[in-house]
C-alpha cells in the first residue's frame, strides 16, 4: 500500500485534532483568511473558545464575515493585534495553539511574520498552555524571512526543558524547493 507523506499543515491538523474536543480553548495565531479559525471553532464546538490574532485588518474582517457565515462567530475572539499579544488577550489556559507563520494568503507578501514577534508569540503561547496543551508551528522557509523563523525556531524548540515539554519537528529531507516545516510542542502532564 503507497502512503503519502502529506505536508506540514497536515501533520499540525493530525495533531491538533487528537488534541481538541468540545468544550476546548484554542489559539489562532496567524489568523489569515479564516480557514484555521473555521476549523478550531467546529472543533471547539458550542461550549468551546478559540482566539484568533492578526495584525492586518483585512484578515480579521475576512475571518469574521467567514465565521458568521458558517454561524459559529459566537465561538471565536477576533483580535487585530500582533500575536506576540496573544498573553494580553486570553485570560485561560488553552489546549492548543496554531502558528502558520508567513503572509496573508492572496495578499501582497510584504507583510510577514517575523522572527522576532514570532519568538516573541511561542514563548506567549507556552505561558498559555493548559496541562498536556500543544503548540503546532508551520514554517515556510521558501523565502529569507520564513528561512530565518525556521533557524532560530528550531533552535528555540530545541532548548525547551525536557521535563516540561516534548518538541519535535516533521520535516522532508529530500524535497525540491522548501517545503513546510512542523514543529510541535507539548506541555507534559502535571508539568
Amino acid at each position: 500500500m503507497a502512503r503519502d507523506f502529506r505536508s506540514a499543515r497536515y501533520w499540525a491538523a493530525e495533531l491538533i485534532e487528537s488534541a481538541l474536543c468540545p468544550g476546548a480553548r484554542a489559539v489562532d495565531a496567524t489568523m489569515g483568511n479564516g480557514h484555521d479559525t473555521l476549523w478550531l471553532c467546529r472543533l471547539v464546538g458550542e461550549n468551546g473558545r478559540v482566539y484568533a490574532f492578526d495584525i492586518q485588518e483585512e484578515a480579521v474582517a475576512r475571518t469574521r464575515a467567514l465565521l458568521k457565515s458558517e454561524g459559529v462567530l459566537d465561538r471565536a475572539a477576533l483580535f487585530c493585534r500582533g500575536h506576540q499579544h496573544m498573553a494580553e488577550c486570553v485570560s485561560e489556559p488553552v489546549d492548543a495553539v496554531v502558528f502558520n507563520l508567513g503572509w496573508l494568503p492572496g495578499a501582497a507578501h510584504g507583510v510577514t511574520t517575523r522572527v522576532e514577534t514570532t519568538l516573541q508569540a511561542v514563548e506567549a503561547a507556552l505561558g498559555l498552555l493548559g496541562e498536556e496543551g500543544l503548540v503546532t508551528i508551520c514554517v515556510y522557509p521558501g523565502h529569507e524571512e520564513g528561512a530565518r523563523e525556521l533557524a532560530v525556531l528550531d533552535d528555540w524548540a530545541r532548548a525547551l526543558d525536557p521535563v516540561r515539554y516534548d518538541a519535535m519537528t516533521c520535516r522532508y529531507m529530500n524535497q525540491p524547493g522548501d517545503p513546510p516545516v512542523l514543529i510541535a510542542v507539548k506541555r507534559k502532564k502535571g508539568k
